[in-house]
């Protein structure tokens, strides 16, 4: 019975009907020879084969399009699979380093940080998160016998701390460069922009020289022994708010050539106590340097300023060069002080006038 139900019997039986129906029929008509009836009953009865070889062709290609797509399907749940397994590993692997990084040993705490790091560069989405744990353990307290203010440089460089003092500034110092290692290079145009919390950080020798850095968070941070920005591009906002200030000082140098900053860039009080340099530097939006301390030797030396430049209030005790190569058209100078025993290259633009102490303020010429 099942055999009479297929497709195939009655596609054989309609064959068959046709042919003794077609072949019959012209049997009927004496003009048509007994071969043409065949023939042309053969050809009816073959058609519907031919039908249903076609109907077959297509069921069969339906079917492995179905196979095909539950293939496809099946690959992607595994890739699924795959990927929430390897977001598992990940987000454990995360998990325990900074749990280590409270670790007691500091051989511990240094792999915590490498393993942070590896996992940002295996996983690029982490590394935003990364950069913000790296940049927490900086912003913890950290004291060291040699930040003292009252020590003069030699003491400062052969001035050592306890063995866990020392420990931990090898740690930090880790820190430090895996952040560096983490941020893209300042001539990569598709960078993604990466921010940097540093608030209040205690950082020594702190290098991102030649880095693209989204945005900088340096308020009130203690700055020592050197810094050094040289060929860095920010494309956000950059705030050294206050850094220097109160017992972290800008004990070291700061080294800015050749920097971009795109957008704001505010370094209103801030205290540099050794040479500062922002030689062919660019400040493309608002700047300010309001009540900023200058320390020892400052240069400006073909800087470009193409926003505002805020100068109030700021003093200058060293050697100055503010030669900048352009000013914007909102320059302010209320009460910019350089001392009078030391040699000060200022732009045509701007002049020097006596004041009673002693010192000297620039000011616009007039006309």
């Amino acid at each position: 019975m099942k055999l009479w139900r297929s497709p195939l019997a009655w596609t054989f039986f309609a064959s068959l009907v046709l042919l003794l129906g077609v072949g019959g029929w012209l049997l009927t008509d004496p003009a048509t020879s007994r071969s043409d009836a065949l023939k042309t009953g053969g050809l009816a009865g073959g058609a519907i084969v031919a039908l249903y070889a076609l109907w077959l062709n297509d069921r069969r290609r339906r079917v492995e399009e179905g196979r095909q797509d539950i293939e496809r399907r099946r690959h992607e749940l595994e890739a699924q699979r795959a990927e929430q397994d390897r977001e598992r590993v990940a987000d454990e692997r995360f998990a325990k380093a900074v749990e280590l990084l409270g670790h007691a040993a500091d051989q511990v705490r240094v792999g915590a940080l490498h393993a942070l790091a590896g996992l940002a560069r295996s996983r690029p989405e982490y590394t935003q998160t990364v950069l913000d744990v790296l940049c927490s353990y900086l912003r913890r307290p950290f004291e060291h016998p040699r930040y003292d203010g009252e020590l003069d440089r030699k003491e400062r460089d052969g001035t050592r701390g306890t063995p866990e003092q020392e420990q931990e500034l090898q740690v930090r110092l880790t820190a430090q460069r895996l952040v560096k290692d983490l941020l893209p290079a300042a001539a990569s145009p598709d960078a993604p922009d990466y921010y940097l919390d540093l608030t209040g950080a205690v950082v020594e020798y702190l290098d991102f020289a030649g880095r693209r850095i989204g945005g900088l968070l340096l308020r009130y941070a203690a700055l020592h022994s050197s810094t050094n920005f040289s060929g860095c591009r920010f494309t956000g906002s950059v705030y050294f708010t206050a850094a220097g200030t109160g017992a972290g000082r800008l004990i070291g140098y700061f080294r800015c050539r050749g920097a971009v900053f795109e957008s704001h860039a505010w370094f209103s009080g801030t205290h540099f106590a050794e040479l500062t340099e922002f030689t062919n530097t660019k400040f493309a939006g608002e700047t300010t340097f309001k009540d900023a301390k200058f320390g020892n030797d400052a240069t400006f030396g073909g800087v470009q300023a193409t926003g505002s430049l805020d100068l109030r209030r700021a003093s200058f005790a060293g050697q100055t060069d503010l030669r900048f190569a352009s000013l914007p058209e909102s320059v302010s100078l209320y009460n910019t002080r350089v001392r009078a025993e030391k040699d000060v290259q200022l732009p045509d633009a701007w002049d020097v006038e006596e004041l009673h102490d002693g010192d000297r303020r620039i000011i616009a010429k007039r006309g």
